[in-house]
């Protein structure tokens, strides 16, 4: 049996809010990644979390994953079933991650690839690329990214949205600007079956688009040249995963996604995230009826870990029993650190305790949101300690929502909306919460 099957390295699990119906898998031993790759879905994504690591501990993992993959693979391959696959590192549409590590680590071992293209295009997030600059919608206003909050992050800040000087700066001059092939708005838009066929040796590749119809025919054309051999490599963003899987309408529409909800009782709301954008959310939600905010004290997280955990757990039980979301998140206050590794502890730590109150909900609860990627990722992988999940849909564009399996020992069933930090408008947040409890907002 021959088959192709598009296999994401998501850096956190939000890449899979634009597609519905396929596996996340937040382990990637063989036996995981041969029951995913067998899988009727078309795609399905190996939760990763590198955006949360060192560049090393992102590097190791992401061989680890490679390595166990081409064993598969290959073990697939001698029984008798060869699958094409088409790997795509997905990171963040605000060009924040680990790159070009995670890229030359698969190139490494899953190659050799024609070339790797770089597509952070997503529109339901408001970003996208023309003249080969990357934007994001403010507004009314479309901002070069190098001008947001997102490119001066503390872990991977960058000086530009020009996407060949970004390369050239983030490969240290080893890829430099005047060697990324730039594939421009009108070339994407033609047929570039050619051009694609002329690509070798892994060569660097930017790609404009602006709306999903230009991946759409994007993708049509590189599935063209893999059909005839050609081997590429993506980094990109969630809208290029609608554009080569070419999923059919979600089962459940977005607001009808409450039928989830088990049996019609209050949720709750985790919130890691620190990006402006969710804490105008959470402001947002928490004027609205039936929700209670629990602030979670990060200066406490250290010294005062089992009170903290304590007092947290029971606001939230006592706004459970009295019918109303609770809303747990972070103090706003930005901390400065000497130091990344320094910083990633500290995140580290502070997920730990989210991920205690996470195990202490409530067991009959409705359902759970978590906002922020970093805090999904471990929420899934830690908090619900699950091994693989899948997606039913979106309730919002770009916010995915997973369900618990059958048979989970705390939560069977447990719808699981895993919200990006930096996605939706200010009343975004809210307006989940009251689809999910079949609310107005």
């Amino acid at each position: 049996m021959n088959q192709t099957k598009i296999i994401v390295l998501d850096d956190d699990p939000t890449g899979s809010q634009t597609v519905h119906s396929c596996l996340l898998l937040t382990q990637w031993d063989t036996d995981t990644l041969r029951s995913a790759l067998m899988d009727d879905a078309p795609l399905f994504f190996v939760l990763t979390n590198t955006r949360s690591m060192s560049a090393q501990d992102a590097a190791d993992t992401t061989r680890q994953v490679c390595r166990n993959l081409r064993a598969t693979l290959d073990a697939m391959k001698s029984a008798g079933t060869f699958i094409q696959p088409i790997l795509v590192s997905r990171s963040d549409s605000t060009l924040r991650g680990h790159y070009p590590i995670e890229t030359d680590v698969i190139a490494e071992e899953l190659g050799p690839f024609d070339a790797h293209f770089i597509v952070p295009a997503f529109f339901e997030g408001g970003r996208t690329t023309r003249g080969g600059i990357h934007y994001l919608r403010v507004g009314e206003r479309d901002v070069p990214v190098h001008e947001t909050e997102f490119a001066r992050d503390s872990v991977f800040g960058y000086r530009n949205s020009y996407l060949p000087a970004y390369v050239e700066e983030k490969t240290k001059g080893r890829i430099a600007a005047n060697q990324v092939r730039h594939f421009t708005l009108g070339e994407v838009r033609g047929d570039l079956t050619e051009s694609l066929m002329a690509l070798h040796g892994n060569t660097c590749c930017v790609v404009d688009a602006e709306t999903q119809s230009d991946l759409n025919n994007f993708a049509r054309c590189v599935n063209a040249a893999a059909n005839n051999g050609k081997r590429f490599l993506f980094r990109s963003a969630a809208s290029l995963l609608t554009s080569l899987a070419a999923l059919p309408s979600q089962p459940v529409a977005a607001t009808q996604m409450h039928h989830y909800v088990r049996n019609s009782r209050p949720g709750a709301v985790i919130v890691g995230s620190h990006v402006a954008k969710t804490t105008q959310q959470l402001n947002a939600l928490l004027k609205q009826p039936r929700t209670v905010g629990i602030e979670v004290d990060v200066d406490r997280v250290i010294d005062h870990r089992g009170e903290l955990l304590s007092a947290v757990s029971h606001k939230v039980e006592d706004a459970f029993n009295s019918n109303n979301t609770a809303v747990v998140f972070t103090s706003r206050s930005e901390r400065q650190f000497p130091d990344q590794a320094t910083r990633l502890a500290f995140g580290q730590a502070v997920s730990a305790l989210l991920m205690d109150v996470i195990r202490a909900l409530p067991k009959e609860l409705g359902f759970l949101i978590s906002k922020g990627g970093i805090t999904s990722n471990d929420t899934l992988s830690t908090g619900l300690e699950l091994r693989t999940a899948r997606i039913l849909g979106q309730l919002l564009p770009g916010v995915s929502v997973v369900a618990c399996p059958e048979q989970h020992r705390c939560f069977p069933r447990l719808p699981v909306v895993i919200f990006p930090g930096n996605v939706g408008d200010d009343q975004a947040l809210a307006t989940a919460v009251a689809r999910l409890t079949n609310a107005s907002a």
